[in-house]
């Protein structure tokens, strides 16, 4: 019984203890049931207004376009820059088809599969149809409504297709899956600003002022002055003048979240020992020529350029030291090194000789796709029986060529030994072009088809050479690498807060850029190409003053294969939330736009006071000189030699002519002008014409800006630094 009291004594203390307990489970089971929401929210890429984009859909997007897009280009890869552009066009489109189908579900606005239909198969189909590489007729080179409906057929039905070839079948189905939802989200989107556009009417007011606006154009004589002839210092600016700018104009201050970055940038560049140790390497390269004819194989391994086994002229040798040797040399000579453009060159004449620079070259070519059987051989035969009897070689080619050539028949126009050659059409193609003779139709048999080839002019003679040339670039070595990494640790580490580093740098023959601003979305730093983590660790980080670690970053060298590789160590500097820029960060811009305004004004009463006469009166007290411009009209966007002003459109549209005029306070100065001639052009008003011109003007940019309105309007958080 005592027990029981006991237990009855400390019940308060039972229930908090039961009630923890409980308590516990109840946030363990939560947390455990939830892992999965928070897993899914952390792989969200981007929200807009609310709705999700998960990293795994939008890299599946980003895989889809990459393939649509060397598809489409016949590539084999991407460049790091097409990478980039692609992935911020999948970006783009996949906010912009949330941001519009929530408005398109709501106006009730859809593309029914029968419209999908009749834009490839009715009588006006789009361009986003008739450029589909999937109905390009090979022969004709030009859409196919016929070859769609097959492909579309047999698309649908890839059960069908052997299975040898299904999977290229099945490629081609996700090709145009691509396309499909494009062409329904683009003719959604047209009907969505066709809606807009017919409640936008010109009025006759409208058509009236803008076709005068048109067919008058006046000449002028002006004189204009300068605000930069009156100092700043002389001007007074309020703190409080630029706040109530500020305050008319906050919305178009408005900023992305960004991070301002001071950082220090190193260009791995070749060390005194790589130079070195390449011109040891050069000058072996050099004894291994001298010492052989069969120089392909030396090439290959050294170069790095292709050994290039064909004669060329002196006009396409664009090297020109290799121009200088070839033009004294004898066969066999060996001539270097020569140090060029941080590369090592020695050349070697291979062979000489006299003959035509070029051929016009035309031709059939009938594609094996990868088999010649004997229903091409046959066709090969029968079109050269043809060619032999006289038939027309460019019908036959619109006919069969491969080439697809619709427009212009077989002629492929005047070709050199080095463009035939880089195209890989074959050698004996090569050899014939610039041996046969004139106009007597060949047949040549290629791993890729056939060619009836027919030369039918050559230019004259001229020296050819055959040239084998190695190109040894000098690049940092490893331990050139590590060394310039270590010194740059170093430093840093002895120099280890923001402050000492923005001191030390200006002993030191390290550079600190100061003040840049990066975006969420920027991929670049200054000159530095591929700085994305550089900007990823400035987001994740929002402590003032943290100093990075060193990133190596890299930026693909011009006309190479090479890349540049750069250390770059960054210090956060500032924060910029989302929202309005402060006004102190937009203060300056303000500043000298108040400043202009106040000189305008002050010239302007100065002139007046002066009660001049004349343009040359005026020219001698603005300390200028008189000028001419002709063809100003209301509609000229930029006058010439003056640029965008305004008020001196209406002004000249306005004036009387030879009356002086002015004077009139624009952007850049304080103008005086007068009116000498003006020409109307001779067209009689159509009031509905001009009705129909304005109203078929206005409706794609009402489209277009109700569209980037939404886009502005749209509440979109950002994701991407967080994955890219």
């Amino acid at each position: 019984m005592a027990t029981l009291e006991k237990i009855r004594g400390h019940a308060p203390l039972l229930v908090i203890v039961v009630g923890l307990a409980l308590l516990g489970f109840i946030v363990q089971d939560f947390l455990n049931s939830g892992s999965t929401y928070f897993r899914h929210s952390q792989n969200q890429v981007v929200t807009v207004d609310g709705t999700p984009v998960d990293y795994q859909d939008y890299q599946q997007r980003i895989e889809e376009m990459t393939e649509v897009y060397k598809l489409q280009y016949g590539l084999q890869s991407l460049t790091e820059d097409q990478t980039t552009q692609l992935r911020q066009s999948v970006y783009n489109s996949m906010v912009h088809e949330i941001v519009m189908k929530d408005v398109l579900d709501k106006i009730g606005i859809d593309v029914t599969s029968d419209e999908l239909f009749d834009m490839i198969q009715g009588d006006h189909v789009p361009q986003i149809v008739q450029q589909n590489p999937l109905f390009i007729d090979p022969q004709t080179q030009q859409f196919s409504k016929a070859r769609a409906l097959s492909i579309l057929k047999t698309l649908e039905n890839i059960e069908a297709v052997p299975e040898a070839q299904r999977e290229e079948v099945a490629r081609m189905r996700d090709f145009w899956l691509f396309w499909e939802r494009n062409m329904k989200m683009q003719r959604m989107q047209e009907k969505y600003t066709n809606l807009l556009s017919k409640a936008i009417v010109a009025n006759p007011i409208d058509a009236k002022d803008a076709y005068e606006g048109s067919i008058e154009s006046s000449d002028i004589v002006y004189a204009m002055q300068s605000y930069a002839s009156i100092p700043d210092s002389t001007v007074k600016v309020d703190d409080s003048e630029i706040r109530k700018i500020y305050n008319l104009r906050k919305e178009q201050y408005k900023q992305s979240e960004a991070r301002v970055l001071d950082y220090i940038a190193v260009n791995v560049r070749p060390s005194q020992d790589d130079y070195e140790q390449v011109s040891k390497e050069i000058e072996d390269v050099r004894a291994q020529l001298m010492a052989t004819d069969s120089i392909e194989h030396i090439i290959s391994r050294y170069s790095r350029n292709p050994y290039m086994d064909f004669f060329v002229s002196e006009k396409d040798m664009r090297d020109e030291d290799l121009k200088r040797f070839v033009s004294t040399a004898e066969v066999g000579a060996v001539e270097g090194p020569v140090f060029k453009d941080d590369s090592y060159r020695v050349y070697k004449l291979v062979d000489k000789k006299m003959a035509s620079d070029s051929v016009k070259i035309s031709d059939i070519f009938l594609a094996s796709q990868g088999v010649v059987t004997d229903e091409l051989t046959h066709l090969a035969d029968s079109l050269m029986t043809l060619l032999k009897g006289g038939a027309d070689m460019d019908e036959l080619a619109k006919k069969y060529s491969s080439f697809g050539a619709a427009e212009t028949g077989a002629d492929l126009g005047w070709l050199t030994e080095a463009a035939i050659a880089q195209s890989n059409i074959g050698a004996e193609f090569q050899r014939e072009a610039f041996s046969a003779a004139l106009n007597q139709p060949i047949l040549i048999k290629t791993q890729n088809g056939y060619h009836l080839m027919k030369a039918t002019e050559r230019t004259a003679s001229v020296p050819k050479y055959k040239v084998g040339y190695v190109y040894m670039d000098v690049a940092p070595s490893n331990k050139t690498y590590s060394q310039m990494f270590n010194d740059l640790n170093s430093f840093v580490a002895k120099n280890n807060t923001a402050d000492k580093i923005t001191e030390a740098v200006k002993e030191s023959n390290y550079e600190l850029v100061q003040n840049v601003t990066v975006t969420t979305q920027e991929h670049n730093l200054g000159g530095i190409q591929d700085a994305r983590q550089v900007v990823r660790w400035a987001f994740e980080n929002e402590k003032k003053g943290t100093v990075s670690d060193i990133k190596e970053c890299k930026s693909r060298l011009s006309n190479t294969d090479g890349y540049q590789t750069t250390y770059v160590v960054a210090i956060l500097r500032d924060v910029l939330e989302e929202g309005y820029q402060p006004m102190q960060s937009v203060a300056p811009m303000i500043r000298m736009e108040l400043l202009a305004q106040k000189k305008g004004e002050q010239i302007v009463k100065d002139l007046k006071a002066k009660n001049l006469t004349s343009i040359d009166a005026y020219a001698q007290a603005m300390g200028s000189r008189i000028d001419t411009v002709r063809y100003i009209t209301m509609n000229t966007p930029r006058i010439s030699g003056i640029g965008m002003e305004p008020v001196l459109n209406a002004g000249v549209a306005y004036a009387a002519q030879n009356e002086l005029a002015g004077p009139l306070a624009g952007n850049n100065g304080v103008y005086v002008f007068r009116v000498y001639n003006r020409t109307k052009e001779n067209v009689p008003y159509d009031e509905k014409e001009q009705v129909r011109s304005l109203e078929e003007n206005m409706g794609p940019r009402v489209g277009y800006f109700s569209i980037q309105k939404l886009m502005e309007g749209a509440k979109i958080n950002d994701n991407r630094i967080r994955f890219e």
